[in-house]
């Protein structure tokens, strides 16, 4: 009898003993630090316009995701993406205008808006077809590049002034005053002006926007020429639209502070209902005038009210 209790008694504070020692030694839950390192996942996409060849060969304006914000850093990375099978991120619908195997050679800017840039003699083996269009890709796409709006283009070295297949001239440095997807409408050499159109394109459920450079015997303004194209033109051809009314008029114009200000009549709006502007008509109006004109916004008036302005270009 004495031994079983003395048994029970040792065993009991055997157990107590253990107890006390598990206390000490496990912290509680608030002396647990949490030795995991967190890590941050940045998911930010960031998009850049880029001019790419659509379904029906007009160079086209489309978005790409882009990894370089630095302006000589984000020229190279744009400028590789114009060159065949160089980027998979390229948009279903369009592709690439440069033939593949060319290589950047070189990018550098300046702080008058100037970008020169150096690809690798395989540059010339594009199709004489696309010649042109490939100078007008490269150029589009580059000044896109907020404070970039002239370009040259240098072959290993040497400024390109002239297109070795279909022998077109080029200035030695390119601006949006080059053209794009260029149609010719005049009929005599005298008093020819050139204008810059953007219309509407549908691929895969989403809108995209193609510019056209008419040369014309119009010495008409450009916002006239502009406005009168688009409402005129509903549908341009069989691919490209405008959706602007027929009925909507440009009742005047004033450019100050390189602000552009169009006073339209009430049909510029898609529906009376709300006074609303359909987002595509707004979009090829601003691309329109910002690609003729030197200036940083767009702004409609009807009435003498103020109706959609756009935001500031840099």
């Amino acid at each position: 009898m004495l031994k079983r209790l003395t048994i029970k008694k040792i065993t009991i504070t055997t157990i107590a003993l253990f107890a006390v020692l598990l206390i000490y030694i496990v912290p509680t839950e608030s002396e647990i630090t949490m030795n995991e390192k967190l890590e941050y996942v940045d998911k930010t996409v960031n998009t850049h316009p880029i001019f790419l060849l659509d379904k029906n060969g007009y160079v086209s304006l489309t978005n790409i995701e882009v990894k370089n914000t630095h302006v000589e850093g984000l020229a190279k990375e744009l400028a590789t993406y114009l060159i065949k099978g160089e980027s998979e991120n390229i948009p279903s619908g369009f592709k690439a205008i440069i033939p593949p195997d060319t290589r950047v050679l070189s990018v550098a800017t300046d702080d008058k808006g100037l970008l020169k840039i150096d690809f690798s003699k395989e540059i010339f083996d594009v199709a004489k077809e696309y010649e042109e269009k490939m100078a007008e890709a490269i150029t589009y796409t580059l000044t896109s590049i907020k404070g970039i709006n002239k370009v040259i283009i240098y072959v290993e070295g040497d400024v390109l002034t002239k297109l070795p297949k279909t022998k077109i001239n080029l200035p030695s440095t390119l601006d949006r005053t080059f053209g794009v997807n260029k149609e010719y409408e005049f009929t005599s050499l005298n008093n020819i002006n050139d204008v810059t159109v953007y219309y509407v394109n549908e691929n895969n459920g989403n809108y995209y926007y193609v510019p056209v450079t008419k040369y014309l015997n119009d010495d008409r303004d450009k916002a006239d020429i502009v406005i009168d194209e688009l409402s005129s033109n509903f549908n341009y051809n069989r691919n490209l639209k405008s959706f602007l009314n027929s009925e909507a008029k440009l009742q005047g114009f004033n450019l100050k502070n390189n602000i552009l200000n169009l006073a339209f009549n009430s049909y510029i709006y898609d529906t009376t209902v709300d006074n609303s502007i359909a987002d595509e008509v707004k979009e090829v109006i601003k691309l329109s005038m910002i690609d003729n004109y030197d200036i940083k916004q767009v702004v409609f008036t009807v009435d003498n009210k103020e109706v959609y302005k756009s935001e500031i270009k840099d």
